[in-house]
């Protein structure tokens, strides 16, 4: 799992930016992909199953506001995240 300071460093807008959507869709995509190898060991554990469905349903709505407002850094960043699509 990254660090959380290498992936605000590498998505950040500006010196100081911890919360802008690219930097919120990162952090959250590390969390899912974490999350995600815990239930292929856990297969039961349907609390952690249930923060990550809540999770991805954040991410999915920053995406959207994203694709709304800036087409072109939506795009860059889900092929960097290596993520489908928002529908």
């Amino acid at each position: 799992m990254e660090n959380k300071s290498e992936i605000i460093a590498k998505f950040k807008q500006s010196e100081n930016d911890t919360g802008s959507v690219q930097v919120q869709v990162a952090l959250l995509t590390e969390r899912i992909n974490h999350l995600t190898e815990h239930l292929k060991k856990n297969p039961k554990d349907n609390h952690s199953r249930r923060g990550l469905l809540q999770m991805v349903g954040k991410r999915k709505g920053f995406l959207q506001y994203l694709k709304e407002r800036d087409i072109e850094t939506y795009r860059k960043l889900i092929k960097e995240l290596n993520i489908r699509e928002v529908k």
